[in-house]
């Protein structure tokens, strides 16, 4: 009987610290993912690279990239300054940036949920959800600052599910306003919060949605002021959407992920597996039509159609939320905080998360580790970027993300950069005949013209004859990549290192249009 007392009295003292492993559990697989997934090599292929590129350069936009006058300030001002702050106080270079990036903007958009729930292995099981339904998980690790934007809305939305039942406190004004002074400051896309005041009224919860739209609007200006613009910011950021949504004459143009979605089914599902826990755990004080985050989820999935930007911004997170919410009153219910199941729960959600998300599915973590940058050391480049002064040409951004990051100091500009419409009009309408005529290398006959010995024309392609364009030199530069230049004069005894078009242009059939996209 002793024994038997004293082993109740262990497993007592023992089962007082579950509560305390479950969330050292939780945090460790949230810190060690990313660090995995960065051992192999990641990095991501797009912002993440020209904004720490950005940062190592220590140049404004207007000396990188042919931007439109209309472009005048960082319309990432928070995160170009915080970059540039981490490179100058601790000498990373751009690839330890990237790596800084990405990892530290895991743990926001992660650690954005914790302090808001009772049992955080709930957000494991969100993240579980999201792991076999969307590509939530692959957004979180891109390293960019709309991120932050992320963390705001998954914590705002978590706010109102643990306070939500009375009008907001003082504290939670302060917070709102704090959420939104940081997203406009770091990331810019300040008008995007219009969606979550959208869903707090069709909620009903109207209290909470006039005291967003003022904390909004003060957070607004305090963000704006830090970048020493307090009124000319919000505006450039308006002016500049409106141009990069009114100036694509076709989806050709359009990156991959603003593209229109037919509905994500798949996360329909996972909503519809919500409704089943709530049906099945007896979770009747829960209406998702009271619920900010559901209207986040419907607003999102609707307005995907036009954007899926709206989808993998704001809606995926939003329904990540729903999950957590819904699994953490299931477990409130059937398992005692305190109780050995929640440590096996945990266990198994927090290896479930590792694993899968970890996982090199389809070469996604790897396969940025193949990509060959153009960089002067290697002897095939070396000549063949860009002259001081100079301009390189190319239609695809992937160009311009690899080469400004491998070249940050770089003396010369690139056309093409993160945002084709916030270039000049008139180059504007040259890349849209370009992609108009999927490549037709009569397209690119207005850049030929423009072209000084000093710039370079970039096009991606196989190892086959160089691209059909005979005013040009050509250099297969990296595997994939040809570089064309205006012809060099050659030094007596050498032999320029060309490689002549294969057939004349006139050979070519002429594109139906005149190289020219459709209006309107």
């Amino acid at each position: 009987m002793a024994d038997d007392s004293t082993d109740s009295d262990k497993f007592g003292v023992l089962k007082r610290y579950i509560p305390l492993i479950a969330w050292g559990l939780v945090c460790f697989v949230l810190i060690a993912i990313p660090f995995k997934i960065i051992s192999y090599g990641y990095l991501p292929q797009d912002d993440a690279l020209r904004s720490s590129a950005h940062a190592v350069s220590g140049k404004p936009w207007q000396d990188i990239l042919v931007l439109s006058h209309m472009y005048k300030i960082d319309h990432e001002f928070g995160w170009s300054w915080l970059l540039a702050k981490m490179h100058h106080l601790f000498g990373l270079n751009a690839e330890g940036l990237v790596i800084f990036s990405v990892a530290g903007l895991f743990l926001v958009v992660n650690g954005a949920a914790l302090p808001w729930l009772r049992r955080p292995e709930a957000w494991l099981a969100a993240l579980a959800a999201a792991m076999v339904s969307n590509g939530l998980l692959e957004r979180f690790m891109i390293g960019r600052p709309l991120l932050v934007s992320e963390a705001g809305l998954i914590a705002l939305l978590l706010l109102w599910q643990q306070h939500g039942s009375g009008p907001p406190k003082p504290w939670i004004i302060g917070f709102m306003i704090a959420v939104t002074a940081a997203s406009t400051f770091f990331h810019g896309a300040w008008y995007l919060w219009v969606l979550l005041g959208a869903a707090f009224f069709l909620a009903g919860q109207f209290r909470w949605c006039f005291t967003f739209g003022v904390c909004w609007v003060i957070g607004v200006f305090i963000g704006a002021a830090c970048t020493g613009h307090p009124i000319a910011f919000p505006l450039q950021q308006i002016l500049l959407a409106f141009r990069a949504i009114g100036m694509h004459f076709t989806r050709l143009t359009v990156s991959n992920e603003s593209q229109p979605l037919g509905g994500d089914i798949f996360s329909l599902t996972v909503l519809g597996g919500v409704m089943v826990l709530r049906h099945i755990a007896g979770l009747e004080s829960i209406s998702l039509a009271k619920s900010p985050a559901f209207w986040m989820f419907f607003i999102c999935w609707v307005l995907a159609f036009k954007t899926g930007r709206f989808w993998f911004d704001w809606g995926m997170p939003a329904i990540a939320v729903l999950v957590a919410v819904f699994t953490q009153a299931a477990f409130e219910k059937h398992v005692p905080a305190d109780s050995f199941r929640r440590l096996g729960w945990t266990f198994a959600l927090a290896l479930s998360c590792y694993m899968g998300i970890t996982a090199d599915v389809s070469g996604r973590w790897t396969t940025p580790m193949a990509i060959r940058y153009l960089t002067p050391d290697k002897p095939q480049v070396k000549g063949w970027l860009p002259a001081p002064g100079g301009i390189l040409y190319s239609e695809d951004m992937s160009i311009f993300y690899e080469t400004f990051f491998k070249n940050p100091h770089g003396d010369w500009r690139y056309m093409v950069g993160f945002e084709p419409t916030w270039m000049p009009k008139k180059d504007v309408e040259i890349y849209e005949s370009i992609m108009w005529n999927m490549g037709d290398p009569k397209a690119y006959t207005p850049w030929i013209k423009m072209m000084t010995p000093a710039d370079r024309l970039v096009i991606p392609g196989g190892r086959g004859a160089p691209p059909n364009i005979p005013q040009l030199d050509w250099n297969y530069a990296v595997s994939g990549i040809w570089v064309g230049r205006l012809p060099q004069p050659v030094e007596k005894g050498t032999a320029a290192p060309t490689i002549p078009a294969s057939k004349p242009m006139s050979t070519l059939p002429a594109p139906e249009t005149e190289a020219v996209p459709p209006s309107g």
